[in-house]
């Protein structure tokens, strides 16, 4: 599916979906970003989002939903995204954050934060998912976006190299939670350190399974 532009300038694409209608925006630039966050399901650490404006001169392949990628390969493609691309940022909100304003917003306010720390300004935006963050740059929510455009791709390999970052830095901390196999996420054995050890202070206390615990100790 090929986004039909309203001037000449770069053609952006997005992989189409069945089912899903061709997009039209109203933008031809080179200042278009892509932004994505990573962790909003976790129990712990901060929600991360990532901004990304490619540089068409430097195309970078590969570039996908970051779930789907291995290890070894995410770390490559973050390593090109950062020395190829015209402009990059990575910024997140804290655990409390995400229990003062819940998830949603939170994730949204981390969306925000990347796209001011671009140090070149987006024109327009390409968010993954089915809202906009509420900034004022003009843009589109983009469903799966993350496997349709490359800059939400590399929005989305930012995130998730440097949220893992974070839970391989709290495993060396408090390795027997688990954190560098889980990376957060409510898995058994996640649960089961919870039960045993109790909340750390960078666990969420708005999400059920640690308020739980939180009543308990």
């Amino acid at each position: 599916m090929t986004i039909a532009l309203a001037s000449p300038g770069v053609t952006h694409t997005l992989r189409g979906l069945d089912g899903e209608a061709e997009r039209v925006i109203d933008y031809a630039g080179e200042r278009l970003a892509g932004v994505d966050e990573v962790g909003r399901g976790p129990l712990i650490g901060s929600v991360v989002a990532a901004a990304v404006i490619l540089d068409p001169c430097r195309p970078i392949d590969g570039l996908g939903d970051s779930k789907a990628l291995g290890e070894q390969r995410r770390l490559t493609l973050d390593a090109a995204i950062r020395g190829q691309a015209l402009a990059f940022a990575v910024a997140e909100a804290t655990p409390a954050e995400i229990d003062e304003l819940n998830i949603y917003h939170a994730t949204h306010l981390a969306m925000r934060r990347a796209i001011d720390g671009l140090l070149i300004a987006a024109e327009y935006l390409l968010v993954d998912g089915n809202r906009l963050p509420g900034h004022h740059c003009p843009g589109q929510a983009v469903v799966k976006g993350d496997a349709r455009h490359p800059a939400i791709g590399a929005a989305s390999i930012l995130a998730k190299v440097a949220r893992d970052a974070q839970m391989v830095a709290l495993h060396e901390r408090f390795p027997e939670y688990g954190f560098a196999r889980h990376k957060g996420y409510p898995t058994p054995e996640h649960l089961a350190a919870l039960e045993r050890l109790g909340p750390l202070p960078e666990h969420r206390r708005s999400f059920a399974p640690v308020k739980r615990q939180l009543d308990l100790f």
